[in-house]
């Protein structure tokens, strides 16, 4: 099956980032470092960067993240990119969960709240800059 996963470039924030997406998503998170992975980065000073990091929850969400090394240019998170976290109502509790979680440190754009067309919409951006929307459906939301 195949799955479309948001990819989140850092520049040497990966490792911070994803403790705290595991912390609030829950999950089994995998990280590899440059000095874990022989030859690909001979900088000393970047050995603890992270090359690769894959977090799985149990909800089946799946966020990976990188560093990125001087060797190579850095792209910061792209304005208009925007990881969306959605459910219907039995996700309700942990998608707001994951609202609160993800906003301390962050900005909240938009409260999350019942919104006009009867979901359960808001945003926010992350500590790392990364930019999050949340919209959680409701039994009457469903109908329309």
């Amino acid at each position: 099956m195949a799955r479309l996963n948001p990819y989140l470039s850092f520049r040497s924030e990966a490792r911070e980032a994803l403790e705290l997406y595991k912390s609030v998503l829950g999950g089994d998170l995998r990280i590899d470092t440059y000095g874990s992975l022989p030859g690909l980065n001979d900088n000393p000073d970047e050995q603890d960067l992270v090359m690769h990091g894959q977090l799985e929850t149990p909800r089946g969400l799946c966020i990976m993240a990188a560093d990125t090394p001087s060797s190579q240019p850095y792209v910061a998170p792209t304005s208009g990119v925007t990881v969306a976290l959605t459910g219907d109502p039995a996700d309700h509790e942990y998608i707001a969960s994951a609202f609160e979680g993800l906003s301390d440190g962050g900005e909240v754009t938009l409260p999350f709240e019942k919104a006009p067309w009867g979901d359960y919409f808001g945003q926010l951006t992350d500590k790392f800059g990364v930019a999050w929307m949340f919209d959680v459906g409701t039994e009457d939301s469903a109908t329309q």
